[in-house]
């Protein structure tokens, strides 16, 4: 299976292509999928190669080979195209506005994120976990974390459960985010600005308030879904 984000390029690459014979930029990719960064196109086009839906071609820039596409994109109509080759098949709808389906997607588990005591940043792929896709934004990349602690339990966020996480670098009061605490601690808090600082609240009595300032606090995503296994 796919993340949203790898069926939203692999859409994008197959358009483009169809259309104007050559794959869009990397500058180009980051635009249409809303990341901040390269290097989450990187990380998408790898897992698409590694999953055999695309083929990047030796010594040819923007040289990328679409060898085929999950269900949901091949209904449109698809025959395998390659760079340098003509349009075929039918046109695939923009990337950004693919219909939110309620089949499982796969989401990589970056690690354990602190319900408690902050611990160091989460960067890691360290399994993948299928996530219902009504939990998901076609216009936002998405993770997953396991939770390990118990300072959220009051809000039903108990240790071990998976937290569905949407990319994002701002909050609004009251949400449930993942925090960047002096850029190498994360936390998952309750998220609130007050008296011009930022407060990190815990949904359990046992655990204190955080107050930090703006500059020590980055948002690195918020809660969107929750999977607990029994």
């Amino acid at each position: 299976m796919l993340t949203r984000k790898q069926i939203e390029l692999l859409r994008l690459i197959h358009t483009r292509m169809e259309a104007d014979g050559v794959a869009p930029s990397f500058d180009e990719m980051k635009d249409a999928l809303d990341l901040r960064s390269k290097s989450g196109i990187h990380r998408l086009i790898t897992a698409l190669e590694e999953r055999g839906f695309i083929r990047r071609l030796a010594h040819k820039a923007r040289a990328i080979e679409v060898l085929k596409l999950p269900d949901a994109l091949s209904k449109e109509g698809f025959v395998p195209t390659v760079l340098d080759g003509g349009a075929v098949g039918k046109q695939a709808q923009p990337a950004g506005h693919m219909p939110v389906e309620s089949a499982a997607l796969e989401l990589p588990i970056m690690g354990r994120i602190a319900a408690g005591t902050p611990i160091e940043a989460i960067s890691a792929r360290v399994n993948d976990i299928a996530v219902p896709g009504s939990m998901l934004n076609a216009r936002s990349a998405h993770y997953a974390l396991e939770v390990q602690g118990d300072s959220m339990i009051d809000l039903g966020i108990n240790d071990g459960d998976i937290v569905v996480i949407r990319e994002q670098d701002a909050a609004d009061n009251g949400d449930i985010v993942v925090a960047l605490v002096d850029g190498h601690e994360a936390t998952l808090k309750r998220f609130k600005r007050q008296n011009g600082m930022i407060a990190l609240e815990a949904a359990n009595p046992a655990y204190e308030t955080r107050l930090l300032r703006d500059d020590q606090v980055q948002v690195q995503g918020r809660l969107v879904g929750l999977i607990r296994s029994y």
